[in-house]
């Protein structure tokens, strides 16, 4: 049993592991003392000078554990051999937690990312979620943009002030949650977002930059919803329809 309870517990504590790459955000996250650090990667063969010198000696006032990899290894480690420059950070994200959480909340007003490919979206989208009345994001892992050196930079800091639930895909979460009004953004919808009844239970579905919400996840929504247009304008930036949403009443 203790075993058990044990492999859960490492489980969790590192499905909130989240990698970072880059010198100058590595150093940032080292300077930031509110963001709990697990280790920091390093290439072997760094010139310890520059900015590589700063962030090691960041790294020993903070006591962070360094361990050193070859190229190939930290590429894999980064996932982003072009843009890590040999250095990669993993940080613990305690507002990064498992969808299956969703089923513990009473009550709840979420917008559910739908195959959200723009780093720059994700980051917008999460600043209006944090500043406005959402009470987090579902993020799937498969088919959306990850949570990255741009998203972090595009949110402006606000990127862990709010929970984001990760899942596989959007559909399995939609699948289990209970008492929930679901909502789909969608063109050829009859009812107005100014129309929706509070629910004390509801999530905002929104769509791919450029083909909406997946046929799969569509099915699972309970209504469809529209932003009203002026002027023969067609659609806006899902990111400002995320902040319409995240502002509502």
């Amino acid at each position: 049993m203790q075993d058990s309870k044990d492999y859960l517990d490492k489980k969790a504590y590192f499905e909130k592991v989240i990698t970072l790459y880059g010198r100058n955000v590595v150093i940032e996250v080292l300077q930031d003392k509110n963001v709990e650090i697990h280790k920091l990667h390093m290439a072997s063969s760094n010139k310890p000078d520059g900015a590589v010198k700063e962030i090691l000696s960041l790294a020993k006032k903070r006591d962070i554990e360094v361990s050193y990899h070859d190229k190939n290894a930290l590429s894999r480690i980064s996932k982003n051999a072009k843009q890590d420059q040999g250095v990669a950070i993993d940080i613990i994200a305690q507002s990064y937690q498992n969808a299956n959480e969703i089923q513990n909340l009473k009550s709840y007003r979420l917008i559910a990312l739908d195959g959200i490919q723009n780093p720059q979206n994700l980051g917008m989208i999460v600043r209006s979620c944090a500043a406005g009345n959402v009470d987090g994001i579902i993020l799937p892992k498969r088919n959306s943009a990850k949570i990255s050196p741009l998203v972090i930079k595009a949110s402006a800091g606000t990127l862990f002030k709010l929970p984001i639930y990760f899942c596989n895909t959007i559909d399995e979460v939609l699948k289990d949650v209970k008492d929930t009004k679901i909502y789909s953004l969608s063109l050829d919808a009859k009812k107005s977002i100014y129309d929706v009844v509070p629910h004390a239970r509801t999530i905002f579905v929104l769509g791919n930059e450029s083909e909406g919400i997946s046929p799969e996840v569509d099915k699972l929504c309970n209504d469809k919803i529209i932003i009203p247009m002026n002027r023969g304008v067609e659609s806006l930036n899902v990111a400002v329809t995320a902040s319409l949403l995240a502002f509502m009443r």
